[in-house]
């Protein structure tokens, strides 16, 4: 069994440059049990410290819990309430809290030769967490486990079999991980540059979760070679959907949103021109409201977000929002934040980071 690298607590506090919250306040606690649901994202406060904020179905922060960096992507566990904040790529850390209860918030750290590519997803059981993680030294995709009845120890790795894993989910019977693999090499040593644009092998790889064989790989055509597949959420009828962002020329209108199903070819939504240049040929984030058969997306290049039928594709709402980063599903339609500060109809003194994840006390 390999050792996740656990960071000293006071090490934490001192890099994250904020009282740490080893419980919620009460008026928080009491804001949380009242919701039926409430947000989590990732900020960075108005005197440049992050944090990863919970929020109300309005758009309210009702606490924050201090991170040592910036965060990106975030995780739920419906099963067991677990949350978790990944650091921005090239980070090399993984908080994961509670945010019902008073226990301290546990800190992972990527092992040697590895770090974490800002997404992850839990088993639906919450006993394993699931980071993608780059071998750096190997170019190579990799999926982290770890064991959340052992303080998120690292039990073991799959491969993603692709290059640039980004964001990845799992199946709703737990069987199968989906991954958006990028296709684009980075290694830490040059920070967030982009190392083979000439040659990127975006894909998206359907994983066994038990045994971490391939069993599904979608490689993009050659004419999208330069179409990076990165965020990808599930709907109601089980169907992968994925959002791209495109590394070519400016003026091209490449598709930036797809879905597949397990035995399918992909298919890509044909967006309307104006819709593509909307979104600036930038999907930053996707979301699926399953309940009103709905996908969103957003860009921050263009500052919009994108309503489609999840059953047609068809574009159903186009809305100008600046900078809009996060979205997730809302009671209606979807929950959309800014790195203005903006989320819903609130506006906070904050920079919301670019993923929203929906959170919910689980039942007893």
């Amino acid at each position: 069994m390999m050792r996740s690298g656990l960071i000293d607590r006071r090490a934490f506090v001192k890099a994250a440059g904020l009282t740490f919250l080893a419980a919620l306040r009460p008026g928080a606690l009491m804001a949380l049990e009242r919701a039926d649901a409430v947000y989590a994202s990732g900020i960075r406060a108005a005197d440049g410290s992050f944090a990863v904020a919970t929020v109300t179905e309005q758009g309210r922060i009702i606490d924050q819990v201090a991170l040592p960096a910036r965060a990106h992507g975030m995780a739920f566990s419906k099963a067991t309430g677990k949350t978790v904040a990944f650091a921005r790529r090239p980070g090399t850390y993984a908080m994961i809290f509670d945010p019902w209860n008073k226990a301290e918030p546990i800190v992972i750290s990527a092992r040697e030769g590895r770090h974490f590519y800002g997404h992850g997803t839990f088993s639906p059981d919450g006993r394993l967490l699931y980071a993608s993680e780059n071998d750096f030294d190997n170019n190579r995709g990799i999926i982290g486990l770890y064991d959340a009845g052992n303080r998120f120890a690292r039990v073991g790795e799959y491969e993603t079999y692709g290059v640039g894993p980004h964001d990845m989910t799992v199946s709703d019977d737990g069987r199968f991980l989906i991954v958006a693999n990028g296709g684009i090499e980075t290694h830490p040593d040059f920070g967030r540059t982009k190392l083979n644009l000439d040659h990127m092998e975006p894909s998206l790889t359907l994983i066994d979760a038990a045994s971490g064989q391939l069993i599904e790989k979608h490689t993009l055509p050659s004419q999208y070679a330069q179409v990076s597949t990165r965020h990808v959420d599930i709907d109601a009828s089980g169907r992968v959907w994925f959002a791209c962002q495109y590394e070519g020329h400016r003026n091209d209108l490449p598709p930036l949103v797809g879905h597949f199903a397990r035995g399918e070819d992909l298919t890509f939504v044909t967006l309307p021109d104006d819709t593509t240049r909307a979104l600036g040929n930038y999907v930053g984030a996707i979301a699926v409201n399953r309940a009103e058969n709905l996908v969103g997306v957003t860009s921050p290049v263009e500052g919009t977000s994108v309503t489609l039928d999840a059953r047609t594709g068809k574009v159903l709402k186009v809305e100008s929002i600046a900078d809009a980063a996060g979205i997730a599903p809302a009671r209606h339609g979807f929950a959309v934040s800014s790195y203005d500060g903006d989320f819903l109809a609130e506006h906070s003194d904050v920079a919301w980071d670019q993923h929203i994840v929906r959170i919910k006390r689980p039942a007893g």
